[in-house]
């Protein structure tokens, strides 16, 4: 079977209407490094399920497990990361799980055991999510806006995660489940849980995208000349 990489054009627009200019990543670990030295922000999209054992817990059997070389590729991502804090990630759906795996966290793997509205999460369903922290950059979208409670988010996820290890939780569902987390010591590092390439122009969808370009575009006019 010949093997091919993936990507939905909802991300490509996305960036593209945001002022970015997208490049997608051909997925081999060995070159992380490289892509976060000449990239002025990642995207980790939405997908199928992560491998669970190399964070010390069985997979599920139910799971959908991804292509084990886009997990390595994405971790090695996330770790090349770290090493340049000013760089500007957004992690969507399976990318904000495996930001939370990375910092320490766990996941939920079959939502429907636990949570009786798990069906509100799945399939582009809508609903809304509540500001937890009042710095982060979920809040400043939902203040900006006429009626920033009564935003909606498009999700379609059967797991979530329920510890985000060292990233700080800054939004949930009404139902609990975490919807978005960050890490405050930097710029903008930021995941949710839902698809905001999928959502229109709402501020919790093409919004997000846009503060995220816009932290890209900050941390290129701020980085060292070569």
């Amino acid at each position: 079977m010949r093997r091919r990489y993936e990507l939905a054009v909802a991300y490509i627009d996305a960036v593209s209407r945001s002022g970015g200019v997208p490049i997608v990543l051909p997925q081999q670990p060995q070159h992380a490094a490289g892509y976060a030295l000449r990239c002025d922000g990642l995207m980790l999209t939405g997908g199928d399920d992560p491998a669970m054992e190399p964070f010390g817990e069985p997979t599920d059997p139910r799971a959908r497990v991804i292509d084990p070389q886009r997990q390595a590729f994405e971790l090695a991502l996330l770790a090349a990361a770290a090493e340049k804090q000013d760089l500007a990630v957004l992690g969507i759906c399976l990318g904000m799980q495996l930001m939370a795996l990375a910092a320490g966290g766990r996941l939920d793997q079959y939502m429907p055991d636990h949570l009786a509205a798990a069906c509100d999460h799945q399939d582009d369903h809508r609903h809304a999510v509540v500001s937890e922290v009042p710095d982060s950059v979920i809040a400043h979208l939902m203040g900006s806006a006429p009626g920033g409670d009564g935003l909606t988010v498009v999700s379609s996820h059967r797991q979530a995660v329920t510890d985000p290890g060292r990233l700080r939780c800054i939004a949930r569902s009404a139902d609990g489940v975490i919807e978005a987390v960050d890490d405050p010591a930097r710029p903008f590092y930021v995941g949710v849980q839902w698809h905001p390439e999928r959502g229109g122009d709402e501020p919790l969808s093409l919004g997000l995208i846009g503060a995220f370009v816009r932290a890209a575009r900050n941390a290129r006019s701020t980085a060292p000349r070569r």
